[in-house]
């Protein structure tokens, strides 16, 4: 087959997975596929397969297929429907555990486990918990317990003993002296100072601690001396949820860089804004050994959302989205980034920080304040929100509470938190009456997988499935890689992939 312009060049250009010549005719350059049929041969390019984007090293630690990661989206909107659909498909998994109660963590990963048997390519989130440290101690033993094999780390700024628990317990040599870890360590971080951390041992001091604990062993204490404490390190740039905002093609280079300076041989990847061949061949070009997925994957039918919440999503354009307080970490002034088309979460959720900036108390804040956040926010008298909110953390961290009773501002911060926790809840479990106030997490990767599928049957909210969204990105992926080499050669390549059925 060989074609010089037109539609059959448009097909031979998109044959990945084949060897092809590019040609000379005269002033033409073409493709040729199963040789060069008798034309001058300018250049010779190898196949293309999604499998080797990125680093091998990465898919070989991990048993990977394909150097894809989905899922980790928190609340468990990241479902065990959605991990263990991501694992046969062999991809890597990880299931959406934070701000869950870790008996909820348990008990999701435990049915996991159950159904992928053998299989070691899926994992589950801590997510850092700097306002509660013993809620993160107990959903980290929750995963050793259950021996989760891989931990995507989320949200840290320091280690913490939890998190060098999970990367360490179970260090061990074989006879010949390599290396084996019980589980992997993902690392998500969007600076060099945070990654840095992740790529050196961990601090000996919380290795001493852990190990008069009876948490590790003297063995394993002097194996984390001598090694990284991740496996792999995930650079997130602008995303939905938590996101400095950063550029992908800055913070990843400057994370590679330092990662070739300290440890080699740990696999850097990339998150943040992957929505589109586009974005996820850019990442691969830029020295990502994977791509990481969140946003797109809460508009598959596998997530957590609710059908009108994934609907919504599908409806979102690149600049439907705005910055609001976070729930876990209202008081440190963090924020999340949210979808903003057909919900007014954000600007609600970003009164009530204002609020909470200005004044000390709820007693402080004046009475039309007070009248509007009852009638327009809460949907309830005050009284009646503080005592759901006082069981709520009776169940889940006493101390708070504790807390609350001398520090009034911190009772506010707790009381406004209801709004923030709740809305998400009511995106999860379609709540009509509190539509307006859905939280839903969304970078704007999502509009601009909206525009690339648009006229597609990746349109359809209901054909949205976590594989065939990976496929389709990862094969998209490789002919526009495919295209660039051409292009490179001369030849006139078209532009653009289109979405279609893919199959494993």
């Amino acid at each position: 087959m060989i074609a010089f312009g037109g539609t059959d060049l448009a097909a031979l250009c998109d044959l990945v997975r084949e060897q092809a010549y590019v040609v000379r005719s005269g002033d033409r350059l073409g493709v040729g596929i199963g040789g060069a049929h008798g034309h001058e041969v300018v250049a010779v390019l190898p196949p293309v397969y999604p499998e080797w984007l990125g680093d091998r090293t990465f898919t070989t630690a991990f048993g990977l297929r394909f150097p894809y990661v989905a899922g980790e989206m928190a609340r468990g909107i990241a479902t065990t429907e959605m991990v263990v659909r991501a694992a046969e498909a062999g991809l890597l998994g990880v299931f959406g555990s934070g701000g869950l109660e870790p008996d909820q963590v348990r008990a999701e990963v435990g049915a996991i486990a159950a159904k992928l048997g053998e299989r070691r390519n899926w994992g589950a989130n801590l997510l850092h918990s700097p306002g509660g440290p013993q809620l993160e101690d107990q959903v980290a033993a929750a995963l050793i317990d259950e021996r989760v094999p891989v931990v995507s780390a989320s949200a840290f700024v320091a280690l913490t003993p939890a998190l060098v628990r999970c990367a360490v317990s179970g260090l061990r040599r074989d006879r010949d002296g390599a290396l084996l870890r019980e589980r992997q360590l993902v690392a998500k971080v969007s600076r060099t100072v945070v990654a840095e951390q992740f790529l050196r041992p961990a601090p000996a001091e919380i290795l001493r601690v852990l190990r008069e604990r009876g948490d590790i062993s003297a063995d394993e204490a002097d194996l984390a001396a001598t090694t990284p404490l991740a496996t792999a390190i995930t650079v997130e740039a602008d995303s939905g949820g938590h996101t400095d905002g950063r550029p992908l093609t800055v913070a990843l280079p400057e994370v590679v860089a330092l990662r070739d300076r300290l440890a080699p041989q740990v696999p850097v990847g990339a998150a943040g804004g992957i929505g589109t061949p586009e974005a996820v061949a850019a990442a691969f070009a830029l020295g990502a050994a994977y791509v990481v997925t969140g946003s797109i994957n809460q508009a598959a039918v596998e997530s957590g959302i609710s059908p009108v919440a994934r609907e919504m999503l599908s409806r979102a354009d690149t600049g439907d989205v705005a910055m609001a307080p976070a729930a876990d970490m209202f008081e440190q002034g963090a924020r999340v980034q949210v979808l903003r088309r057909g919900t007014i979460f954000a600007g609600r959720a970003s009164r009530l920080y204002d609020l909470y900036r200005s004044y000390a108390s709820l007693d402080e804040v004046p009475a039309h304040e007070i009248a509007t956040l009852e009638r327009d926010v809460f949907g309830a008298p005050l009284d009646e929100v503080w005592a759901e909110t006082e069981r709520f953390w009776a169940r889940r961290d006493p101390a708070q509470l504790t807390r609350a009773d001398t520090d009034p501002r911190h009772r506010m911060a707790l009381l406004f938190r209801w709004y923030l926790g709740n809305s998400t809840t009511w995106a999860m479990t379609d709540a009509p009456d509190r539509r307006a106030d859905y939280q839903i997490w969304c970078g704007p990767a999502m509009g601009a997988f909206n525009a690339w599928t648009a006229d597609t049957f990746l349109a359809d909210p209901a054909e949205r499935d976590v594989v065939q969204i990976a496929l389709n990105l990862l094969e998209g992926a490789a002919v526009l890689t495919r295209r660039s080499q051409l292009a490179l050669c001369g030849v006139d390549v078209p532009r653009g992939v289109r979405p279609r059925r893919l199959s494993i």
